[in-house]
């Protein structure tokens, strides 16, 4: 392996108090810290639940802040990939270790695996520490359990037919960003006639929190709903 590391590491759904100690430890001892904007106009969520931790920190450090665009242009995301990967190779080349920030877990839905596998491929060591996921997060929120005994759960990034397809067969369903397709979602989990829980959460763990029964329809980004369906 090379000189540098890069470490992926979950940060959580957006309380700093839910990083996990290991987190702490790396974000504490990395020279450099990549966090990730999804546009050049707003500032990176990931960084400001560990800013507090990085505030303390007595020796210096660098922050990253390549753009990841919320775009479906494939070709497009991964010139912004490959040109953060460029950005770190030239870091870990000079023997840094580099902490790659990203909401909930790295290996949940995250793009920190595009730019993994490229640092990979050049030989670069490339560590992953777990975060808090959303999902596990919300259903604390709400205070329910998300499965009992042998009960399957199924987490669902966007809204389409394969939900429809797959829903007679879960017990469980957490659906990721429902802001955006509320109407389809209520549509689809309305045509099942078992008896059902549909609880709703935005800006899980933060200051402006929301829980609520039914779904999730004012736009807010970081919304998750979650579909309990009764045996009884």
């Amino acid at each position: 392996m090379k000189k540098g590391k890069l470490i992926g590491i979950g940060v959580g759904p957006g309380d700093t108090e839910l990083l996990t100690i290991k987190a702490l430890k790396a974000l504490n001892s990395v020279q450099v810290v990549c966090a990730p904007r999804s546009a050049s106009s707003k500032p990176s969520l990931a960084l400001s639940i560990v800013q507090p931790v990085l505030n303390e920190r007595e020796e210096g450090y660098e922050v990253l802040e390549p753009l990841f665009p919320m775009i479906e242009d494939r070709k497009a995301l991964e010139t912004y990939w490959d040109g953060a990967a460029a950005a770190l190779v030239e870091r870990l080349e000079e023997g840094n270790s580099v902490a790659f920030i990203t909401l909930g877990d790295p290996t949940v839905y995250s793009t920190f695996s595009y730019v993994s596998e490229r640092i990979n491929a050049l030989g670069f060591d490339v560590e992953i520490t777990p975060g808090v996921t959303s999902f596990t997060s919300c259903a604390a929120a709400s205070n329910i359990q998300l499965a009992d005994k042998d009960e399957i759960i199924v987490v669902v990034p966007k809204v389409d037919e394969r939900l429809a397809q797959i829903l007679p067969y879960g017990d469980t369903f957490v659906i990721m960003k429902t802001s955006r397709h509320s109407e389809e979602l209520e549509k689809i989990i309305g045509r099942d006639k078992r008896k059902k829980k549909v609880i709703s959460v935005q800006n899980c763990s933060m200051k402006d929190e929301k829980v609520f029964e039914g779904f999730s329809k004012d736009k807010k980004y970081l919304s998750t709903t979650i579909v309990k369906f009764d045996h009884e």
